[in-house]
Protein backbone atom coordinates (compact mmCIF):
# COMPACT_ATOMS: atom_id res chain seq x y z
CA UNK A 1 0.00 0.00 0.00
CA UNK A 2 2.38 2.51 0.69
CA UNK A 3 4.54 1.21 -2.44
CA UNK A 4 1.32 2.33 -4.04
CA UNK A 5 0.90 5.88 -2.40
CA UNK A 6 4.59 6.26 -3.30
CA UNK A 7 3.97 5.96 -6.79
CA UNK A 8 1.09 7.44 -7.54
CA UNK A 9 2.63 10.64 -5.73
CA UNK A 10 5.30 10.54 -7.32
CA UNK A 11 3.28 10.36 -11.07
CA UNK A 12 2.26 14.40 -10.95
CA UNK A 13 6.14 15.02 -11.62
CA UNK A 14 5.76 13.31 -15.06
CA UNK A 15 2.94 14.21 -15.85
CA UNK A 16 4.23 16.27 -18.84
CA UNK A 17 6.89 13.40 -20.04
CA UNK A 18 4.97 11.05 -22.64
CA UNK A 19 6.86 8.32 -21.02
CA UNK A 20 6.66 6.77 -17.22
CA UNK A 21 8.95 4.50 -14.96
CA UNK A 22 8.17 0.78 -14.45
CA UNK A 23 7.46 1.80 -10.63
CA UNK A 24 4.87 4.37 -12.12
CA UNK A 25 3.46 1.92 -14.82
CA UNK A 26 3.09 -0.90 -11.89
CA UNK A 27 1.08 2.11 -10.19
CA UNK A 28 -0.91 2.26 -12.87
CA UNK A 29 -1.74 -1.41 -13.53
CA UNK A 30 -2.84 -1.54 -9.99
CA UNK A 31 -6.07 0.08 -11.30
CA UNK A 32 -6.78 -2.60 -13.69
CA UNK A 33 -9.95 -4.93 -12.94
CA UNK A 34 -11.31 -1.97 -10.44
CA UNK A 35 -14.59 -0.56 -10.60
CA UNK A 36 -15.43 3.24 -10.33
CA UNK A 37 -17.92 6.00 -10.98
CA UNK A 38 -18.60 8.90 -13.46
CA UNK A 39 -20.18 12.14 -12.04
CA UNK A 40 -20.83 15.55 -13.11
CA UNK A 41 -19.42 18.36 -11.35
CA UNK A 42 -21.08 21.90 -13.02
CA UNK A 43 -22.34 19.95 -15.58
CA UNK A 44 -19.10 17.98 -16.53
CA UNK A 45 -18.14 14.82 -16.53
CA UNK A 46 -14.62 12.94 -17.83
CA UNK A 47 -13.41 12.96 -21.22
CA UNK A 48 -12.87 9.25 -22.44
CA UNK A 49 -11.18 8.52 -26.13
CA UNK A 50 -12.00 6.17 -28.87
CA UNK A 51 -8.79 4.88 -29.31
CA UNK A 52 -5.58 4.32 -27.19
CA UNK A 53 -4.31 7.46 -29.78
CA UNK A 54 -3.79 11.13 -29.14
CA UNK A 55 -5.75 12.29 -31.95
CA UNK A 56 -8.46 9.69 -30.97
CA UNK A 57 -12.26 11.22 -30.96
CA UNK A 58 -13.47 12.09 -27.11
CA UNK A 59 -16.49 11.20 -25.93
CA UNK A 60 -18.55 11.53 -22.59
CA UNK A 61 -20.70 9.58 -20.66
CA UNK A 62 -23.99 10.11 -18.56
CA UNK A 63 -23.75 10.78 -14.66
CA UNK A 64 -23.58 7.74 -12.40
CA UNK A 65 -22.19 5.54 -14.98
CA UNK A 66 -19.83 2.97 -14.25
CA UNK A 67 -17.04 1.60 -15.46
CA UNK A 68 -14.42 -1.35 -14.94
CA UNK A 69 -10.51 -0.61 -16.11
CA UNK A 70 -9.95 -3.95 -18.67
CA UNK A 71 -6.59 -3.36 -19.16
CA UNK A 72 -3.01 -1.27 -19.25
CA UNK A 73 -2.29 -0.88 -23.00
CA UNK A 74 0.59 0.38 -24.51
CA UNK A 75 3.10 -0.20 -21.43
CA UNK A 76 5.50 -1.69 -23.82
CA UNK A 77 6.82 1.63 -25.53
CA UNK A 78 6.06 2.93 -22.08
CA UNK A 79 3.14 5.25 -23.52
CA UNK A 80 0.10 3.84 -21.68
CA UNK A 81 -3.70 4.55 -21.84
CA UNK A 82 -6.57 2.57 -19.35
CA UNK A 83 -8.72 1.02 -21.38
CA UNK A 84 -12.09 1.04 -20.08
CA UNK A 85 -15.58 -0.81 -20.17
CA UNK A 86 -18.62 0.58 -18.84
CA UNK A 87 -21.81 -0.95 -17.28
CA UNK A 88 -23.86 0.04 -21.35
CA UNK A 89 -21.00 -2.12 -22.60
CA UNK A 90 -19.31 0.73 -24.49
CA UNK A 91 -15.21 0.81 -24.41
CA UNK A 92 -12.83 3.69 -24.16
CA UNK A 93 -9.37 4.77 -23.62
CA UNK A 94 -8.39 7.12 -21.48
CA UNK A 95 -4.57 8.47 -20.35
CA UNK A 96 -3.81 7.47 -16.75
CA UNK A 97 -2.94 11.61 -16.17
CA UNK A 98 -6.33 12.47 -17.73
CA UNK A 99 -7.21 10.13 -15.46
CA UNK A 100 -5.79 10.66 -12.00
CA UNK A 101 -6.61 14.51 -12.61
CA UNK A 102 -10.25 13.46 -12.70
CA UNK A 103 -9.72 11.00 -9.63
CA UNK A 104 -12.24 11.93 -6.76
CA UNK A 105 -13.60 14.99 -8.75
CA UNK A 106 -16.36 13.71 -11.51
CA UNK A 107 -14.49 9.77 -11.29
CA UNK A 108 -15.39 8.19 -7.98
CA UNK A 109 -13.97 5.15 -6.08
CA UNK A 110 -17.87 4.11 -4.50
CA UNK A 111 -20.75 4.29 -6.37
CA UNK A 112 -22.40 7.89 -5.53
CA UNK A 113 -25.71 6.04 -5.72
CA UNK A 114 -24.97 3.27 -3.12
CA UNK A 115 -26.47 4.56 -0.02
CA UNK A 116 -30.17 5.21 -2.68
CA UNK A 117 -29.80 1.52 -4.18
CA UNK A 118 -29.14 0.16 -0.78
CA UNK A 119 -32.52 1.76 0.69
CA UNK A 120 -34.43 0.68 -2.59
CA UNK A 121 -33.23 -2.85 -2.15
CA UNK A 122 -34.77 -2.66 1.90
CA UNK A 123 -38.14 -1.24 0.85
CA UNK A 124 -38.29 -4.12 -1.94
CA UNK A 125 -37.97 -6.17 0.38
CA UNK A 126 -40.05 -4.85 3.29
CA UNK A 127 -42.67 -5.00 -0.05
CA UNK A 128 -41.87 -8.12 -0.50
CA UNK A 129 -42.90 -9.49 3.36
CA UNK A 130 -46.00 -7.19 2.96
CA UNK A 131 -47.70 -9.16 0.13
CA UNK A 132 -46.67 -12.07 1.54
CA UNK A 133 -48.70 -11.57 4.45
CA UNK A 134 -51.59 -10.58 3.23
CA UNK A 135 -51.74 -13.30 0.52
CA UNK A 136 -51.23 -15.42 3.88
CA UNK A 137 -54.68 -14.00 5.64
CA UNK A 138 -57.69 -15.47 5.43
CA UNK A 139 -59.57 -13.16 3.34
CA UNK A 140 -61.65 -12.90 0.49
CA UNK A 141 -59.41 -12.06 -2.77
CA UNK A 142 -61.54 -9.03 -3.06
CA UNK A 143 -60.24 -8.17 0.72
CA UNK A 144 -56.59 -9.19 0.44
CA UNK A 145 -56.79 -6.93 -3.20
CA UNK A 146 -57.82 -3.66 -1.84
CA UNK A 147 -55.16 -4.85 0.95
CA UNK A 148 -52.29 -4.75 -1.44
CA UNK A 149 -53.18 -1.45 -3.48
CA UNK A 150 -53.33 -0.02 0.43
CA UNK A 151 -56.64 0.31 1.19
CA UNK A 152 -57.55 -1.52 4.87
CA UNK A 153 -61.47 -2.32 5.21
CA UNK A 154 -63.42 -0.73 8.03
CA UNK A 155 -63.16 -3.88 10.79
CA UNK A 156 -59.44 -4.36 10.52
CA UNK A 157 -57.40 -4.43 13.53
CA UNK A 158 -54.50 -2.02 14.62
CA UNK A 159 -52.18 -4.77 13.89
CA UNK A 160 -53.49 -5.77 10.03
CA UNK A 161 -53.87 -1.90 9.21
CA UNK A 162 -50.02 -1.28 10.46
CA UNK A 163 -48.96 -4.52 8.38
CA UNK A 164 -51.11 -3.01 5.35
CA UNK A 165 -49.99 0.94 5.44
CA UNK A 166 -46.59 0.41 7.43
CA UNK A 167 -46.12 2.88 10.69
CA UNK A 168 -48.07 6.35 10.68
CA UNK A 169 -46.25 9.45 11.47
CA UNK A 170 -47.72 10.30 14.39
CA UNK A 171 -50.73 8.69 16.23
CA UNK A 172 -53.16 10.83 18.36
CA UNK A 173 -55.39 9.13 21.30
CA UNK A 174 -59.13 10.91 21.45
CA UNK A 175 -62.00 10.65 24.05
CA UNK A 176 -65.07 10.36 22.00
CA UNK A 177 -68.45 12.16 23.85
CA UNK A 178 -69.62 8.10 23.22
CA UNK A 179 -67.10 7.61 25.75
CA UNK A 180 -65.59 5.39 22.45
CA UNK A 181 -61.73 5.46 22.76
CA UNK A 182 -60.25 6.84 19.55
CA UNK A 183 -56.79 6.83 17.76
CA UNK A 184 -56.49 8.88 14.65
CA UNK A 185 -53.17 7.49 12.34
CA UNK A 186 -51.44 9.84 10.80
CA UNK A 187 -49.61 8.99 7.34
CA UNK A 188 -47.11 11.17 5.38
CA UNK A 189 -49.71 11.49 2.52
CA UNK A 190 -52.00 13.81 4.64
CA UNK A 191 -54.52 11.17 5.09
CA UNK A 192 -56.00 9.50 8.62
CA UNK A 193 -57.23 6.41 9.47
CA UNK A 194 -59.19 6.47 12.46
CA UNK A 195 -59.54 3.38 14.93
CA UNK A 196 -62.67 2.80 17.36
CA UNK A 197 -61.85 0.28 20.07
CA UNK A 198 -59.12 -0.91 18.07
CA UNK A 199 -61.00 -1.48 15.09
CA UNK A 200 -60.86 0.75 11.64
CA UNK A 201 -63.79 2.77 11.59
CA UNK A 202 -62.79 5.01 8.39
CA UNK A 203 -59.89 6.83 6.60
CA UNK A 204 -60.26 10.71 5.94
CA UNK A 205 -57.97 11.22 2.77
CA UNK A 206 -56.18 14.34 2.66
CA UNK A 207 -57.59 17.50 2.30
CA UNK A 208 -57.75 19.10 -0.96
CA UNK A 209 -56.83 22.59 -1.06
CA UNK A 210 -59.14 25.31 -2.53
Amino acid sequence: MIFLVACFASISTALASPHYTDKQLDAFEARVGRIFWVVSVNDRTPAFLSAAAPNASTFRVPPNESFEITELVGRKNKNPYYKVKFASGKEGYILPEAFQEELNLTILTVDPQADEKKKAAAAGEDEKKRLEWIQAQPWSQAVKQAAIQRRPVPGMKTGEVNKILGKPTRVTKIQAPQRFGEEHWFYPDGSVVIFQNGLLIRIEPKEKKD
